[in-house]
């Protein structure tokens, strides 16, 4: 289980340390070191309350002090958890691992995360204070529609306007006019097996 507030409250001091310098009181680990005692606050018990315990588990930072007898006795009983449903229980150990952070889903935006950037650095580095539009997911286009736009023609074009278009990029995109360029001959063969897909195709169009 990770090591919280609440687990660490179990584990609380059964030796003195070296005296606080001037008679002032000084706690660490759970033992009252120098400074004015009190009595065991457990029932019945007269000794010097010289270790300190939480109240109870809403309370962890309150605390009750007993002598080193009890306080051992205390953390056999000790039970943070007791009481509590299972649901419970595994939502505090999922607490735990964030150690009590908020956190937020993936995807948000600065807004969405509460983060003020008044000189708007996040948003100079790609965040967007508006929450993305999240609409059906977009399908790849279809052969007939690579084709199209590799000829500039719209869908539902003719026949006539396929042959119109391929003659006027055929001679447009010619290495011949470029001395044997290999990019317009590159061209040229994507034109050449646009239109020749478009039109063995009609139902495609």
């Amino acid at each position: 289980m990770t090591t919280t507030a609440r687990t660490r409250a179990q584990i609380i001091a059964e030796a003195p340390l070296r005296p606080a310098q001037g008679g002032r009181e000084h706690v660490r680990g759970g033992a009252r070191i120098g400074g004015a005692t009190k009595a065991c606050a457990w029932p019945g018990c007269a000794a010097c309350g010289e270790y300190r315990a939480p109240l109870s588990r809403q309370e962890l930072r309150q605390y009750q002090w007993l002598c080193l007898d009890h306080v051992r006795e205390f953390n056999k009983r000790w039970d943070y958890f007791q009481g509590m449903a299972a649901e419970e229980i595994d939502a505090h150990r999922r607490d735990d691992v964030t150690w009590s952070r908020p956190t937020w889903p993936t995807g948000l935006s600065a807004a969405e995360m509460r983060l003020k950037d008044p000189f708007e650095l996040l948003h100079a580095h790609g965040f967007s204070s508006h929450r993305r539009e999240e609409g059906p997911p977009r399908r790849p286009p279809t052969t007939a529609q690579v084709h199209a736009r590799t000829l500039g023609l719209d869908p539902g074009f003719t026949v006539a306007e396929l042959k119109t278009r391929y003659k006027s990029l055929a001679k447009k995109h010619h290495p011949d006019l470029y001395g044997g360029d290999r990019q317009q001959e590159e061209r040229l063969k994507e034109i050449n097996a646009a239109y020749t897909w478009l039109l063995a195709h009609p139902e495609a169009r």
